[in-house]
């Protein structure tokens, strides 16, 4: 049974300050929650804060990007190993943003699954079609070019320890969310996708959130299709009550 994992990107939010306030209301807010894996992203330098905060607690930490070089004259950039030293577990990948905004591409993603698997960290995977693609009826072809490529490589036992995650790009910061069977549709095709390249088991194993405007109000009926295992969430993970509410709704 893949237990659902629900995880807040916290983008470009959020003081040292501010990140210790909110991470000490979840801590309360979320102490008795052990059906539901709970994971924050905040920007880097609130990570080794975050982690002194939740390192006797249920709720793990992620980074929200990463480089693939281990070390170097690469300035700005940050390694996985860098990343496990300030407390990671898991790493977001090509986020939609991070595609749109910075020039992201299923090479780079590739290369930086490969180097945060190899460091003992698990890749959050992000994959998803704009609205031009959808509505021209690209959305499968997107998102089969993504996963294929972005994984292309990661053996079925590095597969196992990673998440994807489907955001529909229209979706992300606009208040539309994808229906349920939309969700569904893609995250279906997602796992048939998993079974061809490596096999059943895999493909049964692997977690596939939804992201695009996720709230409590929708959270429920979301989780509730078969192949919708959690969520990664942008917004709503930034207000205590809300982001508790979209994990215990997701029980």
């Amino acid at each position: 049974m893949r237990k659902v994992i629900i995880a807040g990107n916290w983008k470009l939010n959020k003081t040292i300050k501010e990140s210790i306030e909110l991470v000490n209301l979840l801590k309360r807010s979320l102490s008795d929650i052990d059906e539901v894996e709970v994971v924050v992203c905040p920007p880097f330098t609130s990570l080794s804060d975050v982690h002194e905060l939740i390192m006797d607690t249920n709720i793990k930490l992620g980074a929200q990007d990463v480089y693939w070089e281990k070390e170097g004259a690469f300035t700005g950039e940050v390694s996985a190993s860098m990343l496990k030293d300030a407390g990671c577990e898991y790493v977001i990948i090509g986020h939609s943003e991070r595609r749109q905004y910075f020039g992201e591409t299923n090479e780079t993603v590739n290369k930086k699954a490969k180097a945060v698997l190899k460091e003992g960290l698990k890749p959050i995977v992000c994959v998803g079609e704009k609205l031009e693609e959808r509505k021209s009826g690209k959305a499968f072809d997107v998102v089969k070019d993504h996963v294929q490529n972005s994984l292309a490589g990661i053996p079925a036992s590095d597969m196992l320890k990673t998440v994807i995650a489907y955001e529909p790009v229209w979706a992300i910061g606009t208040g539309v969310n994808a229906t349920k069977e939309q969700a569904e549709e893609i995250h279906k095709y997602i796992r048939g996708l998993l079974e061809k390249m490596y096999n059943k088991e895999v493909a049964s194993s692997v977690r596939i959130q939804y992201g695009g405007s996720v709230k409590p109000e929708n959270i429920k009926e979301l989780i509730s299709e078969e192949d919708v295992d959690g969520a990664l969430v942008g917004g709503a993970s930034l207000k205590a009550d809300s982001f508790t509410q979209i994990v215990k709704n997701s029980i």
